[in-house]
């Protein structure tokens, strides 16, 4: 064997003893996160209609011709106008923010723990239905802050730990409704109190023993199934709201889940190991 061989050989044995033992990641940990949030394709997405108000949705609104009120169809998004032909904008991607604070427990290069976190973000989520009057519904909502306790669990090499994280989520998030509609009466319910999940992974660079830096995709998916709309009088009797129940007409989205993802850059101090 040649003297060169031996040094390579040399060489990439400490290589790869190195990146087999893992830095201690053990110990408490807090810091901060931003990042971008991102929304998934939801063009298919409707407004579902409750005409005789037996709290099952799916009821097709109909005028007295009859023909269905709403042939002319809906968008993932909110209207720019009475008609389809104004066509619809699209939800923004928008940016996130937080804060964060967990434990980790070390098993050789098996990392495991916990961690909590309470993120601000803006992101919207729109979908508009339009009528033969013409006229257009929007239902929107938006999260104003998004709380989470996950566990994660990876594997580390040297100073780089790679983890999956999953747990549970809950939040705050407005409601709102929008109608060209000035006949009927409009009114929303519901709580903006709403839980869920998420699930992801990332990977940690430990910069020394205190300050680590990472990357992360988190998918938030909450269960936003308690808002309503009731279109009710004062109209004429006419009125498709009103022709099956005089109490009016219910309206809810087709998803129920408030779904986005996330990208985003952390940074975090490690306390004690």
């Amino acid at each position: 064997m040649t003297r060169s061989l031996q040094l390579a050989l040399a060489c990439a044995t400490v290589a790869i003893s190195g990146a087999a033992h893992a830095q201690d990641w053990q110990g408490g940990y807090i810091g901060g996160q931003a990042g971008y949030v991102f929304q998934p394709d939801d063009d298919g997405e409707t407004i579902l209609f409750d005409t005789d108000l037996d709290g099952t949705f799916g009821d097709t609104v109909n005028t007295t011709a009859p023909a269905n009120a709403f042939s002319p169809g809906f968008c993932g998004g909110a209207a720019n106008g009475p008609t389809p032909a104004a066509g619809c904008s699209s939800d923004d991607d928008t940016g996130e923010y937080g804060l964060r604070a967990g434990y980790d427990w070390q098993f050789g290069n098996w990392v495991f723990g916990g961690v909590g976190e309470v993120s601000w973000t803006d992101v919207q989520d729109s979908v508009s239905a339009f009528s033969t009057t013409p006229a257009f519904y929007t239902m929107t909502r938006e999260a104003n802050w998004i709380a989470a306790a996950r566990a994660r669990g990876g594997y580390a090499f040297s100073n780089l730990l790679f983890y999956g994280t999953g747990g549970f989520a809950w939040a705050n998030i407005d409601h709102s409704f929008t109608t060209s509609n000035g006949v009927n009466t409009f009114t929303e319910s519901g709580d903006d109190e709403v839980t869920g999940y998420q699930l992801g992974g990332g990977v940690e660079w430990n910069l020394n023993q205190q300050w680590r830096v990472g990357a992360e995709y988190i998918y938030t998916s909450l269960d936003d199934d308690d808002y309503r709309v009731r279109a009710s009088g004062p109209a004429p009797a006419t009125n498709p709201f009103i022709l099956v129940n005089a109490a009016g007409t219910d309206f809810q989205r087709s998803e129920e889940e408030f779904e986005f993802d996330s990208l985003r850059f952390t940074l975090s101090y490690r306390f004690g190991g």
